[in-house]
């Protein structure tokens, strides 16, 4: 039978008619959703704020409300920003600022301040924890957007770590530069198990080496570190290496097999206690180990070596950081005799790194305490490790051969602050639930930390957080005759090997309380 004469004009009614019924069910099942209307939200959500009003947090409401059923029920924004006071961010009130947190909990009921990774800075942060700490309502941070593009993460919120209270402006880094440094090149890593060795490799996968070689004589770190890495590097190439930095037959095969351009040398010992009772091994380990890798990467044409120091070679009162002193004075020497670009970095200590602070009263904490700590007036410098390592590998690419470059570090933290703070984030009271207890002093530790000597010139560079220290190196001759004599005495009585670092490292002034007499405060 002949098809009937359809008018065109029914074919596109009811084109426009299907769009807009199954369109507009969609439609309105995510509106209703996205406006909160009661009927449509399950009875125990929790009510929240975001702190951060910007793009941060603007992207982590549209997360939010794109989950099905959502637990949170976002009341609201508190942001320091006079521009977005009484603003509102996809229909969500920009509440007040972060100086009225506690006001606006407790009129609003808020269960939750929800904070985006990165949105605060850590000195407001810790303000931000402070006022509510009365109110029960309790802080969590979510990963920032980047985060999740990346997938990285999940939108799953954490408590508030010490990290996030101690953090900085985020560092920007030169990335072509440093992509043009490492394009193609051989890249070795000593110490690459240790807690900033595998964060250099991490942050060098980001670029494109022609290969990642990854040394360490710790087994068991570089199996984990290979397994932790392997899927990152799918189209990069990168060696696992268990070699000990002190082997210089095994290391000579090893660069002959690799031919590096570049290495950063982060292994040695850096424990100041147990140095201080074994100074051979500090001599070998630190002294003669870059000795043997500096001579090393001259005779293997290797193009430029970053040698990883602390400031516990600033005026140094330890065996750990007199040691540390000679080895920065042995690299610079060979920047007027070699064709390597030796460079060496210093900074402070590195939080939650392995064998800190961090992880010693995360430790002592879950354990109902006591937190040991040594003074109560001890201050040291802190950096997050994924911090450190990026400005290490700008300093590779800035530094000039020969030179210091120090790291900005901010300013000293009281380590008793620290201690308070990571009770507190742990839902506890101090002095009730935890207390603390001052040990004294360890041998050979420092109530302050210095980052330069005081004859040292410091000078700006192209980058904000690094630093130049320049300074008169001894006579060549002379350190090379040091380093001579310590590695010949290295086996010696203690007390010798310090009596010789006291004549060879200038400011160096041991603790005469090197011997430990209690196990206990070794260990504190």
């Amino acid at each position: 039978a002949p098809l009937p004469n359809i008018p065109r004009s029914v074919m596109l009614l009811d084109w426009g008619a299907t769009i807009f019924v199954l369109g507009g069910a969609r439609a309105m099942m995510r509106g209703a959703r996205e406006t909160r209307w009661p009927f449509f939200q399950p009875a125990d959500r929790v009510r929240v704020l975001i702190a951060g009003a910007g793009d941060g947090g603007a992207s982590m409401l549209r997360i939010i409300r794109r989950i099905d059923r959502p637990s949170y029920h976002v009341v609201g924004f508190i942001d320091d920003s006079p521009n977005l006071a009484g603003a509102r961010i996809e229909g969500v009130p920009v509440l007040g600022d972060c100086g009225h947190a506690r006001n606006i909990v407790e009129r609003f009921a808020i269960n939750q301040i929800l904070v985006v990774q990165g949105e605060l800075a850590g000195a407001r942060l810790r303000e931000l924890v402070d006022d509510v700490a009365e109110s029960g309502c309790e802080i969590r941070v979510l990963p920032n957007y980047r985060q999740l593009i990346e997938g990285t993460v999940t939108v799953q919120p954490r408590p508030v770590s010490i990290e996030d209270l101690l953090q900085r402006e985020p560092i920007r880094l030169d990335v072509e530069n440093i992509r043009e440094w490492i394009d193609g090149r051989v890249i070795m890593v000593t110490g690459s198990s240790g807690s900033i060795g595998s964060e250099i490799c991490r942050q060098l996968l980001q670029f494109s080496p022609q290969r990642i070689v990854m040394l360490d004589r710790s087994e068991t770190g570089q199996f984990y570190l290979e397994r932790e890495l392997a899927p990152l590097a799918v189209g990069k190439e990168i060696d696992v290496c268990i070699a000990d930095v002190l082997d210089v037959h095994r290391m000579r095969r090893v660069m002959m097999q690799h031919r590096p351009h570049v290495v950063f040398h982060a292994a040695a010992y850096k424990h100041v206690p147990l140095m201080e009772r074994h100074p051979q091994e500090a001599v070998i380990n630190i002294v003669k180990a870059t000795r043997q890798l500096a001579d090393l990467a001259c005779d293997f044409h290797v193009e430029s070596l970053v040698m990883i120091s602390t400031d516990k070679a600033v005026n140094p009162t330890s065996v750990m950081g007199a040691c540390k002193r000679m080895a920065e004075l042995y690299v610079q020497s060979l920047a007027d005799r070699a064709k390597c670009r030796f460079v060496t970095v210093r900074f402070g200590n590195v939080l939650d790194s392995a064998g800190s602070v961090v992880p010693l009263f995360r430790e002592q904490i879950a354990a109902g305490g006591p937190v040991t700590i040594t003074h109560p007036d001890i201050r040291r410098y802190f950096m997050t490790i994924p911090e450190a390592a990026q400005l290490v590998i700008q300093s590779g690419v800035i530094g000039r051969s020969g030179q210091i470059l120090l790291l900005d570090m901010g300013n000293p933290v009281r380590i008793a602050d620290l201690a308070e703070d990571m009770i507190r984030l742990s839902g506890l009271k101090v002095g009730e639930d935890v207390p603390i207890e001052f040990v004294g002093l360890r041998p050979g530790e420092k109530l302050y930390e210095e980052l330069h000597l005081s004859g040292e010139e410091l000078l700006p560079t192209s980058h904000s957080k690094i630093i130049v220290a320049n300074h008169k190196l001894p006579a060549i001759g002379d350190i090379d005759a040091a380093i001579a004599e310590l590695e010949r005495t290295a086996r010696a009585e203690p007390d010798k090997i310090v009596e010789l670092l006291q004549t060879t490292v200038c400011g160096y002034c041991p603790d005469e309380t090197r011997s430990v007499s209690s196990p206990r405060r070794a260990a504190a």
